[in-house]
């Protein structure tokens, strides 16, 4: 993994303090051998369909937010907060096997997914695999980390469930979309948070605000990636507009874009019953888009999570790791542009 001591931003942190960024590549090394060694099996299949994601990329921003966390806290340095890094990068590779199982899709990370590789099974074995993995090492953190851990699988589960089932009649579609976010991502990197904080040793109310930060700021993150997925030219995102609709996936500017009244709209909201498979209708509805409201109205969403991340912050005491965690919150807003 490419380490961060020398450069100033990674995966949206803004590293202004040298010692900071040599602590946290150095924990990162740690967190990357572990992984390595927990995944290792006696069958060598295993171990291949184990480091097929882990070794295809990825910023690593769950460990990198638990290191960050921890060094808030008197005991940053420890080693249970390296070995909870790589309890929640776990979670988080095994989400990604299932994933992709349950949205049929062919890549991950820029090299064929598991299940497009070999098949279903092979991909959702592998995703059990990397859960038991990190259960056996949160299990070493104490009755208080499994219980937190397990709490999370619940709720990433529930958030798959509300996303697959999709908003009753009579609900809110924003507010559902919201809370699927807050489930689905937010869960795991306020997971993240709570755990560096926990075992560096921050007091009760440190902790609470530091996992708060992470839920908002992780589902922040999402809303930023609809915003940027509509509004952004390839050429400067370096994503292919329109993933979301192609695959049929209501984000949050398409939801205050259809509330929307007129011809516009109604053409919008017809558009957006199904995955769209031709280019012109992708077209079509990214100009709709971009010429309605949703947009706007998405950004100002992230703006108000940004502002709240940021407030929670205010309890912790002066140090490099909080100046790191706040640059995230101008991070996210200022990547849409």
């Amino acid at each position: 993994m490419t380490g961060v001591g020398g450069t100033n931003r990674v995966a949206g942190v803004e590293f202004l303090d040298a010692n900071l960024a040599e602590v946290i590549d150095s924990g990162l090394t740690r967190v990357e051998e572990l992984l390595h060694r927990e995944v290792h099996s006696q069958y060598d299949f295993v171990t291949e369909t184990s480091l097929h994601l882990m070794d295809a990329g990825g910023k690593r921003f769950r460990p990198l937010f638990t290191l960050l966390a921890g060094q808030v806290g008197p005991r940053g340095d420890s080693p249970d907060v390296v070995t909870a890094a790589a309890v929640v990068e776990l979670v988080h590779l095994a989400t990604l096997y299932h994933d992709d199982v349950m949205d049929s899709a062919t890549m991950r990370r820029g090299a064929p997914s598991a299940n497009a590789r070999w098949d279903n099974s092979v991909a959702i074995l592998t995703g059990d695999y990397l859960f038991a993995h990190a259960s056996r090492l949160v299990a070493d953190l104490g009755p208080d980390a499994v219980r937190i851990i397990a709490d999370t699988f619940a709720e990433l589960v529930t958030g798959q469930m509300r996303e697959t089932r999709g908003p009753r009649a009579g609900d809110d579609p924003v507010k559902h979309y919201l809370a699927v976010v807050a489930e689905k991502t937010g869960s795991l990197i306020a997971t993240a948070a709570r755990y560096g904080a926990m075992f560096a040793g921050c007091p009760p109310e440190q902790v609470a605000a530091l996992r708060r930060f992470g839920e908002i700021i992780g589902t922040a993150f999402q809303v930023s990636d609809d915003v940027i997925d509509i509004a952004s030219p390839e050429e400067d995102s370096g994503k292919t507009p329109g993933t979301d609709l192609r695959e049929g996936v209501a984000t949050l500017p398409m939801l205050y874009a259809a509330q929307q009244a007129g011809p516009a709209a109604e053409r919008l909201r017809e558009l957006l019953a199904a995955p769209l498979t031709e280019d012109a209708l992708v077209d079509e509805a990214l100009e709709l888009l971009r010429s309605s409201d949703g947009l706007d109205r998405a950004r100002d969403t992230l703006r108000e999570q940004a502002t709240q991340a940021r407030d929670e912050l205010a309890v912790l005491p002066d140090c490099p790791a909080r100046d790191a965690l706040a640059s995230l919150t101008v991070f996210v807003v200022d990547r849409t542009g």
